[in-house]
């Protein structure tokens, strides 16, 4: 089989085999924890950049199904499993996960621990790292023996940043528009780069959604004239888009929209509302994550994304923490008192993962229809 390396920023080596296209890519390695969904994980935005671990042993056994996909098309920079299935059975199938890897032209790795990964992944937080298969990978091992050429390599790896995420990830353009017809509520979904199933979600209630670009003003929306405004997820730091906050918080000044945001859409209506975010050690990734409602006590198991989270301690007096992580602590739901508004940390959409918070859609479809 076909050798594969993956170089962590720290010189750390793991080696594996060839799966998915050849080459080298460097990006910030992450783990998820999700056993299912895999598809779906590849196919979200919010990976734009990232080289994702999947932390479940044997990824690929039911195949691939379009069907699933969040977007258009794979925006992880890599991936790295245990073990990839090359005979899925499922009648859904449209082919086997290496495969479309390949079509995607992403370079994948298999066959190395995935847990070992993951625990220094957990112990030295998030890191940078190279992905090497095919022709030239060979070299690249080559230059590790040699100390001046490996640095020069893992300074290359540890160089490397995520930028213009929310713009390199808009799927908005090809997006339909609803008709006029008055008889349904209208939502505008920002796209910031947003999961399918989001609008999925609010069709299923009813409402017509308008989906427009990231860097859409305040004033094109205010003329829309939407019964709600949503604020999707999506890739990178939020504090780097400040044109998109200034105008959020235009529209938040306006206090007449009701509003609703998910995972990047719940960081920068924050941002826009004066608080403030940081970056997590390891974030946040996979199906599993316990989160607590302070107004009721009750836990929900959610699927979660992200890198980055609100500090619960800059909320504004405005704002109310109404979900917190159970195992950190960390900010994962705020209300806001004079505003319309609400968002979350999690992902209440579900696709993979648990549809415990699913009924925060419904809460969106109330407000709305007060307001």
């Amino acid at each position: 089989m076909e050798k594969a390396y993956l170089i962590l920023a720290d010189g750390t080596v793991f080696a594996g085999t060839a799966a998915g296209a050849r080459g080298s890519v460097i990006g910030e390695t992450v783990f998820t924890t999700g056993m299912t969904g895999y598809a779906e994980t590849l196919t979200d935005p919010s990976y734009f950049g990232q080289i994702i671990t999947q932390t479940f042993p044997l990824i690929g056994n039911y195949g691939v199904i379009p069907t699933d996909f969040e977007s258009r098309r794979i925006w992880a920079r890599g991936y790295v499993v245990r073990e990839l299935c090359d005979n899925p059975a499922n009648f859904r199938s449209a082919g086997a996960l290496d495969d479309f890897l390949t079509a995607q032209k992403i370079i994948a790795i298999a066959g190395i621990d995935t847990r070992a990964l993951t625990k220094k992944l957990r112990a030295d937080g998030v890191m940078n790292g190279m992905i090497a298969s095919g022709d030239g990978s060979a070299e690249i091992i080559r230059l590790l023996d040699n100390p001046a050429e490996k640095e020069r390599l893992l300074a290359e790896i540890r160089a490397y940043r995520v930028q213009n995420a929310v713009q390199s990830v808009q799927d908005s353009a090809t997006a339909p528009a609803p008709s006029d017809d008055r008889a349904k509520k209208r939502v505008v979904l920002f796209d910031f780069g947003a999961k399918d199933n989001i609008r999925r979600e609010l069709e299923r209630r009813g409402l017509a959604v308008i989906t427009v670009p990231c860097n859409t003003s305040a004033e094109t929306v205010q003329k829309i004239a939407p019964d709600g405004i949503m604020l999707s997820n999506g890739p990178g730091d939020p504090a780097d888009n400040a044109a998109i906050i200034a105008e959020i918080r235009k529209l938040c000044d306006s206090g007449k929209i009701p509003m609703f945001g998910i995972c990047l859409g719940h960081q920068m209506l924050a941002l826009a509302r004066g608080a403030k975010t940081a970056k997590l050690k390891y974030g946040h990734r996979g199906g599993n994550h316990p989160v607590k409602d302070t107004a009721t006590g009750r836990v929900y198991i959610t699927s979660q994304n992200h890198g980055y989270a609100v500090e619960g301690g800059s909320l504004p007096g405005c704002a109310t923490l109404r979900f917190v992580n159970a195992n950190d602590g960390t900010c994962e739901g705020i209300d806001y008192t004079d505003i319309p508004a609400f968002s979350v940390q999690f992902h209440p959409e579900a696709c993979g993962g648990p549809h415990d918070t699913n009924f925060l859609f419904d809460r969106f479809l109330e407000m709305i229809q007060c307001h």
